[in-house]
């Protein structure tokens, strides 16, 4: 069984319109928001990741960050991060193009990324996903395969979705 869990970045900010897309840090909306979706996280999830993909932009970083720090793992030392600037504001395609790539002796990975990509992501694995995936929100899929390269459209089965505002933090 392999479990994928993708996590949309926390609220950005634009007050400063002078960044471009890529560099924008978080608003205090998501400084708040993504701890506690961490700490919700970690509940969820009895082991830790055995890989984590990002992309590399700056409000997907700091967001990531506060699940690093709630797992106990640390972006200098951990290889099992990769920051893929192939799924920085991707179409789902590219999203799938990775997961597919992903080796086999990894069962548990968390994907931070955005969207559309993740909800076009979301509806491709589960079918039917008409909700939208707000910022700091999360997902987790489970499928019943060996390889990661047998995910298939429909193959998936949702097993959590939630977001700040349903957990009412």
């Amino acid at each position: 069984m392999k479990e994928l869990v993708l996590i949309r970045h926390a609220k950005s900010s634009w007050k400063d319109t002078s960044l471009n897309d890529f560099d924008r840090p978080l608003n205090k909306r998501g400084k708040n928001d993504a701890p506690k979706m961490a700490k919700f996280l970690r509940k969820m999830i009895v082991n830790s990741p055995d890989l984590i993909i990002s992309s590399p932009s700056k409000r997907t970083k700091l967001t990531l960050d506060f699940f690093l720090k709630e797992f106990d793992l640390e972006k200098s030392k951990d290889d099992n991060i990769i920051f893929e600037e192939s799924i920085y504001e991707a179409p789902y395609t590219n999203l799938l193009k990775v997961i597919k790539n992903i080796n086999e002796n990894k069962n548990i990975v968390f994907l931070f990324g955005h969207n559309p990509g993740l909800n076009d992501l979301t509806n491709y694995l589960i079918g039917n996903f008409k909700e939208n995936i707000s910022t700091s929100g999360i997902l987790k899929i489970n499928f019943d395969i060996n390889l990661w390269s047998e995910i298939e459209e429909n193959s998936g089965k949702l097993e959590f979705f939630k977001y700040p505002k349903i957990l009412d933090i």
